[in-house]
């Protein structure tokens, strides 16, 4: 199996990256989390980035905050798909990290999901990496199909109280 490669701006940003390594480690997904800073670390994350196909990574998640361009620092130095996490600021509140990996130019794609979405940027990573898995897409088929029941049933128990 492919391995998802984590890199974070800045260890500040591991609170909200737990949610994702979570996910991963619910999939049984292999993964490494490294901190690389696009401008501290320039060198570093460009290596990461050249090597990872190599490496055995199927896939990149990438968070930072403020102006974050560490997702789009990445994607610049591989091919693999690169998953960029904005991570919330005090001072804009994630709109500048939003916008700062979500408009990267063309030939240079970053998926973006929400401010502060690590979870959703574990899933989406996963989905990745199982087009060439078939164990994992039938983990991520039932992992869907037991969110839709939890759903279901919590219609019903709404249904049940108040429509008589």
């Amino acid at each position: 199996m492919k391995k998802v490669g984590i890199i974070m701006g800045s260890d500040s940003d591991l609170p909200v990256v737990e949610k994702g390594i979570k996910v991963l480690e619910d999939y049984g997904i292999p993964f490494e989390v490294h901190v690389f800073s696009a401008h501290r670390t320039p060198e570093e994350a460009r290596d990461f980035s050249r090597s990872a196909r190599e490496k055995g990574f199927g896939a990149i998640i990438a968070a930072a905050g403020m102006a974050a361009h560490l997702a789009g620092a990445i994607a610049a130095n591989t091919t693999l798909p690169v998953i960029g996490i904005p991570i919330k600021s005090a001072a804009f509140g994630g709109l500048d990290a939003l916008l700062s990996t979500v408009q990267m130019p063309s030939g240079i794609p970053v998926a973006t999901v929400a401010v502060d979405g690590a979870a959703n940027a574990a899933h989406l990573a996963a989905q990745i990496i199982a087009v060439g898995d078939a164990g994992l897409a039938e983990k991520l088929d039932a992992a869907r199909a037991k969110n839709s029941a939890g759903v279901l049933a919590k219609n019903a128990a709404v249904e049940e109280k108040y429509n008589h």
